[in-house]
């Protein structure tokens, strides 16, 4: 096996453009175990390790997107970005141990694209605006949808040539959560995940609602109906404005449909019809942590 180190992005281009086949590694988490157990047996591996500029994050487009570098680890997630994107700092946060955490980024998440990854159910809820910034030597710089970069089991959008550089996220312009049920908290694959997002627009006195699904699935999960229903009931009721209680219907409606959108196998972790009921449970009390937060900041601005 072949062990490549470039010095810099550029190097690392050139490095995938010559070996399409090298596999990329920085934390190196999901890959040590798939080779430590004979899964896998690249013939070239891609260390990014040196390639600092992936280890940074920043806001742009006038501090309305974080741009998060591939390599940036979780334990700094967890402690610098909470405010601008409270889901993937919660997520974060569930993530293996501390010293996997360290290591650990949503970059290799992303490359690795299994439907259990914590990440994903944050980055789905955060918005369709969300992006994966893909690169090659030969055709440069690519963002793809979030929701377009799954694309099957452990598969995703990007060509052979390219490189996840870093994932650009809408910076929250309100409450987010994030839940998982697994054996313990952490150091554990997630029976099934989610997470929430609440995007008001004070501009117009409206919002919309973002969610994420993982590991219910062969890849993750928007559930786009119960979004939209929930979106619509929030605007149609006029709770954007006043921050009102949700009734329990509607709360209860909200928790059908995302177990309805997903697509859960019976596996060594956990039943399908658990899945289902588990994401039900899950979406209606993040749903009701996410609008009791909404509903006090609205009261104090006011």
């Amino acid at each position: 096996m072949e062990f490549l180190r470039p010095a810099t992005w550029g190097e690392a281009l050139a490095a995938k453009a010559e070996r399409p086949a090298a596999v990329p590694i920085a934390g190196g988490t999901d890959l040590m175990v798939e080779l430590n157990f004979d899964r896998r047996r690249p013939e070239a591996l891609l260390d990014l390790n040196r390639v600092r500029e992936l280890e940074d994050w920043e806001t742009a487009e006038g501090g309305r997107v974080l741009r998060l570098g591939a390599s940036v680890p979780y334990a700094r997630i967890v402690r610098e970005l909470r405010a601008a994107a409270p889901a993937l700092a919660l997520a974060a946060h569930t993530v293996g141990s501390p010293q996997i955490r360290n290591r650990g980024c949503v970059g290799g998440n992303l490359g690795a694209a299994s439907p259990a990854g914590d990440s994903h159910p944050a980055l789905l809820a955060a918005g369709p605006g969300t992006r994966v910034e893909a690169e090659s030597a030969a055709r440069g710089t690519r963002l793809i949808p979030i929701d377009d970069f799954y694309t099957g089991v452990k598969r995703n959008a990007l060509a052979e040539d390219e490189l996840i550089r870093a994932v650009r996220i809408p910076v929250a312009a309100g409450p987010q959560q994030f839940s998982k049920v697994g054996t313990r908290n952490a150091m554990v694959i997630a029976v099934c995940a989610f997470a929430v997002a609440l995007h008001p627009d004070p501009a117009t006195g409206g919002g919309a609602v973002g969610a994420g699904i993982g590991s219910a699935g062969p890849t993750p999960i928007r559930p786009a109906e119960a979004e939209e229903f929930l979106t619509g009931e929030l605007a149609a009721r006029g709770l954007w404005r006043t921050g009102a209680r949700l009734d329990d219907g509607l709360v209860r409606r909200f928790g059908e449909l995302v177990a309805a959108a997903a697509r859960p196998i019976d596996d060594v972790r956990g039943s399908a019809a658990y899945r289902r009921h588990a994401l039900a449970v899950m979406a209606r009390r993040t749903l009701a942590w996410t609008w009791d937060e909404y509903a006090t900041n609205l009261r104090r601005a006011a």
